[in-house]
């Protein structure tokens, strides 16, 4: 059964969904984001632990989110600027897995003006 709403759990149901997407990822984002965060499962369950309180500031005001995920993207090694396409797109298959749709639509949303601004900044000429 999709979830009509989001909280605490349906989101943490989300970082699973989606970051077992990445890590299998043969775009290149999987390179990029085991290079980054590592390849144990501890240091993954890290990352879906921040990232999960990074949204759950961003949809449900809940949050001990400590960060700057732009900086966090500024420090990585220059990649396509079509990974962020990519990156939605496997964002909206656990979405779409997770959510009723009117809901995966609102959080998908929110994650493609994230993805616009950082694209802004990153790609600026």
């Amino acid at each position: 059964m999709k979830y009509k709403e989001i909280t605490s759990k349906s989101i943490a149901e989300l970082m699973e969904s989606f970051y077992e997407a990445i890590r299998e990822d043969k775009s290149g984002l999987g390179d990029i984001f085991n290079n980054k965060i590592g390849t144990s499962e501890e240091e993954w369950d890290a990352h879906k632990a921040k990232i999960g309180e990074f949204w759950k500031g961003m949809l449900i005001g809940e949050s001990n989110f400590r960060g700057n995920p732009m900086q966090a993207h500024m420090n990585l090694d220059p990649f396509p600027p079509e990974y962020f396409d990519n990156w939605l797109g496997l964002f909206k298959e656990s979405l779409d897995s997770i959510y009723e749709p009117q809901i995966a639509d609102m959080i998908l949303m929110r994650a493609q003006m994230i993805a616009n601004r950082f694209k802004s900044i990153l790609y600026a000429s």
